[in-house]
């Protein structure tokens, strides 16, 4: 089933009722997750990973019946119907078994200091009642309910529901977490929902504010914790542990990409497309016939978008090692389009990770090759997975005259991952929690 997105539905508030679905959700992880809880091994890390900030859940407890997330193997719509994890957190794999000793605890020299001080800030700014619904433990499987989807129910705090003040609070951790590039990837995402939205007559699901903050865990310099800033066609997950971060899955889009709004011509989600075509512009006929799987694109062609935390995906296309060395800063270029909205100091400790596996790193594409083709890249590697897919006109096509089942540059879906168990910044936490003395 194609990742599209839902255009009814009103945006939801916190004053909805959440207890039922937080306490399905406990369930469901109690009952699925044993596995990896015996694998974190000690006592200490299953009391550690058996708490939940609203709450003892009951271990015993049976989850109600639920199909699994839609969409074949890794590709997981994440629409209004499909709200439930039915299985354990794994991570990306390319044949379901993980590649060990990839991710260590280590300085990195990251200064997260800044975005503990903005965190904390945020939180006091809130009211007991806000805070309540917002923050939840580091283990909370609300890390991994997220969704692009416009009418996805959302738990935490909605931009809607905050005063300008701590909506100001709320774009200092955002500034204290990305770059200035970042930052402004996220406002314009947000800035082209709301005029989309009113040009087709529909702000009660499309606009600026239908945006949701959630945190994990108490921000701290030792303890691990992290954030999630999510809405319509912009995720965040950002996971902190010491100097160490992990901005993963974070997912960018947008319809339409372009826009002229209060006479500016309003553009995002550009970098990611200009660099996948350089890319594969740069190859020559010979590369191109390995790499292209596809001279035809679908209508969608995401693979690990929500709800695909544990997708199965076999390497494919053109391997990093049989590429010159300006190829490779080409390709090196797509990645970077993702990791440079984070922090400098961040993005670069990022990119020394990714250019370490880059002989060991496939390049896939589908569609055409022309500066206004629709397409589809994957770049996957051990430590990084990043999808850029040019999808068919949704919802939201009346904003810009989208013909219906035609992919276009005008809407683009795009995510980074890392694969073998490290997206929320998992595989930090489990060692974690089986290395720090105070837990054992």
């Amino acid at each position: 089933m194609p990742e599209i997105d839902a255009g009814e539905g009103p945006v939801r508030g916190p004053e909805r009722t959440e207890a039922s679905r937080r306490n399905f959700m406990r369930k469901v992880f109690f009952a699925s997750g044993a596995t990896a809880l015996v694998t974190m091994g000690s006592a200490g890390a299953w009391t550690a990973l058996a708490d939940d900030s609203a709450g003892t859940a009951d271990a015993s407890a049976s989850p109600s019946p639920s199909g699994a997330p839609s969409g074949g193997p890794g590709g997981g719509t994440g629409g209004p119907g499909n709200q439930s994890l039915t299985e354990e957190f794994f991570g990306l794999t390319t044949d379901g078994k993980r590649i060990d000793d990839l991710f260590t605890i280590h300085s990195t020299r990251v200064d997260t200091a800044p975005v503990i001080t903005a965190a904390n800030a945020f939180l006091a700014g809130l009211t007991d009642t806000q805070k309540t619904s917002t923050q939840f433990t580091v283990h909370s499987t609300e890390w991994r309910l997220w969704s692009n989807i416009d009418s996805y129910s959302r738990q935490g705090v909605s931009l809607a529901d905050l005063t300008d003040t701590q909506k100001d609070l709320g774009t200092a951790l955002l500034k204290a977490a990305l770059s200035a590039d970042g930052l402004e990837t996220t406002e314009k995402i947000r800035r082209i929902n709301q005029a989309a939205g009113e040009a087709i007559g529909n702000t009660a699901s499309f606009n600026e504010d239908a945006y949701y903050w959630t945190l994990m865990g108490t921000p701290s310099d030792s303890e691990p914790w992290g954030f999630q800033f999510d809405g319509h066609h912009c995720v965040v997950n950002y996971f902190v542990l010491g100097d160490q971060v992990v901005m993963s899955p974070c997912f960018w889009g947008s319809e339409p990409t372009s826009m002229e709004i209060d006479g500016e011509t309003v553009t995002v989600c550009h970098e990611e497309v200009l660099a996948s075509l350089a890319f594969v512009n740069s190859l020559t006929t010979d590369q191109q016939a390995v790499a292209i799987v596809s001279a035809t694109k679908s209508s969608e062609s995401m693979k690990a978008g929500a709800f695909s935390d544990n997708a199965v995906q076999a390497y494919e296309g053109l391997r990093g090692n049989a590429l010159t060395r300006a190829q490779r800063q080409k390709l090196l270029g797509i990645v970077e389009a993702f990791v440079d909205r984070a922090k400098a100091d961040a993005a670069k400790v990022r990119m020394a990770e990714v250019r370490a596996h880059l002989d060991d790193t496939y390049v896939t594409w589908a569609g055409g090759t022309g500066a206004d083709d629709a397409f589809y890249v994957r770049v996957h590697s051990p430590v990084v997975w990043v999808e850029v897919d040019c999808q068919a006109p949704g919802p939201l096509r009346g904003a810009y005259g989208g013909t219906e089942g035609v992919p276009t540059q005008m809407h683009v879906h795009s995510i980074i991952r890392t694969p073998n168990g490290n997206d929320y910044g998992k595989e930090l936490l489990r060692q974690h929690y089986l290395t720090s003395p105070h837990h054992r």
